[in-house]
């Protein structure tokens, strides 16, 4: 009997632990929120079907929030690591730094604090990159650019370079305010996405 209770306490747990390590955490701003969408058509929800249909048992969480800011985002994440346990956090933020004209380096710093405190949480890290427009002017669009390249590659982590890759220049891809896409490019995204991340869930 006493064999028995120990085996079911030790299945308990390994049974724990896969449920945590089955989850992902995605952690961005409109662009991943959904603004302006109907509910189930964002990006994330549609990245759930993928997982589903390509046999990956994992578990995506949203934690999304339109407007948010990296300074924002770096504030809010070790609660939302606590709370989720992911396995790995998918990060993408930035843009609203870049629309508001923040330098480069305070983006660089925040995402830099980010990717340690999710691996302190034991979680693997998917870094998404962003571009700005070119009113922007060629200096700050290029620095901007090159942040998420230069923290990949400093903090070794792996980077999807552009979120909206391939129809960046499609208007009819977007909604009318010309900088959130429209139902019809979510699954243009976890395309794009999907590159980088079903490596690092084989492996």
């Amino acid at each position: 009997m006493l064999l028995r209770s120990i085996v079911i306490f030790f299945f308990a747990i390994m049974v724990s632990g896969a449920a945590q390590a089955a989850t992902i955490l995605v952690w961005g701003d409109s662009l991943s929120a959904g603004y302006g969408l109907r509910p189930k058509q964002d990006w994330p929800t549609l990245l759930q079907t993928r997982l589903e249909r390509e046999g990956f048992r994992h578990t995506v969480i949203n934690g999304s929030v339109s407007g948010e800011t990296s300074s924002g985002g770096r504030s809010r994440l070790p609660a939302a690591l606590d709370r989720h346990a992911p396995d790995l956090l998918i990060l993408e933020l930035g843009a609203n730094d870049g629309l508001r004209g923040l330098p480069p380096r305070l983006l660089a710093e925040n995402l830099a604090a980010m990717i340690e405190v999710a691996r302190s949480r034991g979680a693997r890290v998917l870094l998404v990159g962003m571009q700005m427009p070119p009113n922007y002017g060629p200096a700050y669009t290029q620095r901007f650019e090159q942040t998420f390249a230069d923290v990949a590659r400093k903090h070794k982590v792996p980077l999807v370079p552009f979120l909206l890759d391939g129809f960046a220049d499609r208007h009819e891809l977007f909604q009318s305010d010309g900088i959130h896409p429209t139902a019809e490019a979510q699954e243009l995204i976890v395309d794009t996405v999907w590159k980088q991340l079903v490596s690092m869930l084989k492996g």
